[in-house]
C-alpha cells in the first residue's frame, strides 16, 4: 500500500500488486561475457581501459579519471554499497580475456512507486562494434525483469551518441522521444533520447 493526499486534499491508498524484488549485484553469465561485482583489484584495468579515455566520457556525467588512484577511490565506494540488495552496478568481464573488466553497466536510477529502472553503461572503445553492449544490457535487463520484478527499464542517450541509441533498439527498446536541453553530461546542457522496454511488451 501507499498512502497520499488528492489534490483535493483528501487521502487515498494506491494498492500495489507487487513491488520490485530485490537481489542485489549477482553474477550474469553469457555467451561471451561475465558480468560480475568490481573489487578493489580492478582499478588498474579500470582507469586504462575507459574511465581515462575522453571519448568514452564524452557523453558521460562523470568526469575522466585523470589518475589510476581516482579509479581505486571510486570503486572502493562503490564496493561499499554491495551489501545493499537494492545496489546493481556490474563489471564487463569478455572471457576470452580472462578476469579483465572492459567496461561498466548498472542501475544509477529507480522509482518504486512505477517499478522502473534506469540503467547506464560504457566500454571501453577497444572492445566498440562488437555487439557487447548490446549482449550485457540484454542480459541485465533479463535480470531485472525476470528476477526483480521491473516492470519498466529506460535509458536516455544524447542524440549525439547514435550508436548507444542502437544498443537500446537492439535489446527491444523503444523511442519514445526526445526532451530538448533536458540533461547534461561532460559537453554541458544536451538532450536526451528517451529509450524503454515494458515488461509487459517482451
Amino acid at each position: 500500500k501507499i498512502f497520499g493526499t488528492s489534490v483535493f486534499g483528501g487521502a487515498f491508498i494506491f494498492r500495489r500488486d507487487k513491488m520490485f524484488t530485490h537481489k542485489g549485484t549477482k553474477m550474469i553469465k553469457t555467451e561471451r561475457l561475465v558480468l560480475r561485482r568490481f573489487t578493489v583489484d580492478d582499478a588498474q584495468a579500470m582507469y586504462e581501459n575507459w574511465a581515462s579515455d575522453e571519448k568514452v566520457t564524452e557523453f558521460l556525467m562523470w568526469k575522466t579519471h585523470e589518475a589510476p588512484e581516482i579509479s581505486q577511490s571510486i570503486l572502493e565506494d562503490w564496493i561499499k554499497h554491495y551489501s545493499e540488495d537494492n545496489y546493481y552496478n556490474w563489471t564487463i568481464v569478455l572471457k576470452e580475456n580472462g578476469d579483465e573488466p572492459i567496461g561498466n553497466i548498472a542501475v544509477v536510477n529507480s522509482d518504486e512507486k512505477t517499478d522502473m529502472m534506469h540503467i547506464g553503461y560504457c566500454i571501453g572503445r577497444k572492445w566498440g562494434h562488437q555487439g557487447i553492449p548490446s549482449e550485457a544490457l540484454k542480459a541485465v535487463m533479463d535480470f531485472l525483469f525476470d528476477e526483480v520484478n521491473a516492470k519498466r527499464i529506460e535509458s536516455r542517450p544524447d542524440p549525439r551518441n547514435p550508436h548507444s541509441g542502437g544498443v537500446m533498439k537492439k535489446c527491444g527498446m523503444k523511442y519514445e522521444g526526445t526532451l530538448r536541453a533536458s540533461e547534461w553530461n561532460n559537453l554541458g546542457i544536451c538532450d536526451a533520447c528517451w529509450y524503454s522496454l515494458l515488461k509487459s511488451e517482451r
